[in-house]
């Protein structure tokens, strides 16, 4: 099981890295998580640099993908040679982004008829690419799922971890990484939110 997170230059480190990080508490047999990145290396908003686990075409051949946001997701969104080498399925892949990352799919065709979760900035934007933007944190619908908001990377990590292991899995990952003291008010947050959209759906 690989799942694979789009990471570009100017990436987001909250949104690439929590999103890992969560993920990686699932100890199962065959279950990869990496950061997929167009070049060797990346350098973040922050200048923090990452060395890529993963190319692009090993995101498109991975069970499930993740596209983080970043202050230069506009630029990836008009770069044809770029977006071209994203063939991405939901037929055959879990899809999820966050914040500027919900742009790539909008322009990739990935979100038609489905209304999509963002930041504030890169609503307008999206908006442009004809998706409806929800006043929420998460939403998905099949396959795909978008979230808004930085420390919303939890909730796409559980809804994956639900998706491809199971709910309990994905209750003991966040459990894991909460805060003291409010471990339980996380976990029944983050599942309050993914429960709705997952209707005893599981692909693990």
């Amino acid at each position: 099981m690989h799942i694979a997170i789009l990471t570009f230059e100017g990436f987001n480190e909250l949104d690439s890295l929590i999103a890992l990080n969560i993920l990686n508490r699932v100890r199962k047999p065959g279950w990869r998580v990496s950061i997929a990145c167009p070049s060797a290396t990346v350098r973040s908003m922050n200048g923090v640099v990452l060395e890529a686990q993963a190319s692009l075409k090993d995101a498109c051949d991975a069970d499930a993908v993740l596209v983080g946001s970043g202050i230069k997701t506009r630029d990836v969104a008009a770069d044809p040679e770029l977006m071209s080498q994203l063939k991405l399925d939901p037929a055959r892949q879990l899809l999820g982004a966050q914040c500027s990352g919900t742009l790539i799919l909008a322009k990739l065709g990935l979100l038609d008829g489905v209304p999509a979760c963002t930041d504030v900035t890169t609503k307008p934007w999206v908006e442009e690419a004809g998706v409806a933007v929800l006043n929420q944190p998460f939403v998905a619908r099949g396959n795909v799922a978008t979230a808004g908001g930085c420390m919303s990377s939890q909730y796409l990590a559980a809804w994956l971890i639900a998706r491809l292991a199971d709910v309990e899995a994905a209750r003991s990952a966040i459990h894991y990484v909460a805060p003291v003291g409010e471990k339980e008010d996380y976990v029944t947050r983050a599942m309050a939110n993914i429960s709705p959209f997952l209707q005893g759906e599981h692909v693990g």
